[in-house]
């Protein structure tokens, strides 16, 4: 391995071993790829690395539970509150982090002011400080133009490392600025020994439901997301027209009706089962969700690939709408009458 514990991608962590090793860092870096498979896990073994103090820059892992507790305090403030106090993690003096803050998980305009104040700053030890910008794709437009100023012209000591799952939400100017590094879902083979490594066995549910993405496995709540799926389903039948409207209603009554549950937790579960409807589709066994092969055999077998096409594509369209707070019972009550219409 290059670095200690990081598992899988090893074509981009030799990559950025290598730039240490021969002290040829670019300035700017981007990393991107699906959730959970490791992005500013490996931007922090890095950091390590370059900086030294290991255990305080891990200190800053999003899924630690003092982290995610804080993540949920802040969701609760109002937005001119969250706007005087950008959040930053610095455990480490030369290494920042600005993760997505608020209920719709954003990069703020103020969060990038602070980075361009604080960029200023030389390192304390050493010559180089890291910020590191996670899910960038998740920033507005005018945060995007503020970064956009510092990559132009960024000090000397600064190395900024950004993560994005979809670099095409990015300006491009900001793409054309950086050394990109795709990464990729681990195989199946990486994700069992990723599994031993955490004590967990390769076949058991949260691992397969991973879908080769580690942070997922190790953050995922069985019960909440063994919910979701069963919701998904039955969403899913009620779309292909396999079931009648109204054995979503109870569903979607419950999915408005809660504070916690976010439009976003039904998506990434929206796309796992369209994965394996489509490998149903072709003959293949499903990847993801093997248990419920049946019913989501059942789906594919009622299903054009121009319906698993469209619904996707209605899937990308509620990415978008739920940055924007859309209400999440009516999106996906809307999602499945469209694609009734679908055959």
């Amino acid at each position: 391995m290059s670095f200690p514990s990081f598992y899988g991608n090893a074509t981009t962590a030799a990559s950025l071993a290598n730039m240490i090793e021969h002290d040829r860092i670019p300035q700017t870096l981007l990393l991107a790829g699906g959730e959970g498979i490791g992005k500013a896990t490996l931007v922090r073994r890095f950091a390590s690395r370059l900086l030294g103090g290991t255990d305080r820059i891990e200190n800053d892992d999003l899924s630690l539970p003092h982290n995610v507790e804080l993540l949920a305090e802040r969701e609760k403030l109002p937005s001119d509150k969250r706007a005087d106090d950008p959040l930053q993690l610095a455990s480490h003096p030369d290494f920042v982090t600005f993760p997505p803050d608020g209920p719709l998980r954003q990069i703020s305009i103020q969060q990038m002011r602070l980075l361009k104040e604080r960029s200023q700053f030389g390192p304390l030890k050493g010559p180089y400080r890291v910020f590191l910008i996670d899910h960038l794709d998740r920033a507005n437009e005018q945060a995007a133009n503020s970064l956009l100023k510092i990559l132009e012209e960024p000090p000397a000591h600064l190395i900024v490392v950004m993560t994005a799952e979809n670099v095409y939400d990015l300006l491009p100017t900001i793409r054309s600025r950086a050394v990109m590094f795709h990464m990729t879902n681990l195989s199946e083979e990486e994700m069992a020994q990723f599994a031993e490594s955490r004590g967990f066995h390769p076949k058991e549910p949260r691992v397969t439901l991973a879908g080769g993405a580690p942070g997922v496995a190790v953050t995922m709540d069985l019960e909440q997301w063994d919910m979701r799926r069963q919701r998904v389903l039955a969403l899913l039948e009620v779309a292909s027209g396999q079931a009648k409207f109204g054995a979503w209603v109870k569903h979607s009554e419950s999915i408005s009706a809660s504070k916690s549950e976010k439009l976003e937790y039904y998506l990434k579960v929206i796309y796992g089962f369209l994965e394996d409807i489509l490998l149903l589709r072709e003959g293949i066994a499903a990847r993801r969700n093997p248990d419920l092969s049946p019913r989501l055999g059942a789906v594919a077998q009622a299903v054009s690939f121009e319906w698993i096409r469209a619904a996707t594509a209605k899937t990308d369209e509620l990415v978008e709408f739920a940055r924007r707070n859309v209400q999440k019972g009516i999106a996906l009550d809307a999602f499945a009458v469209e694609l009734r219409k679908v055959r």
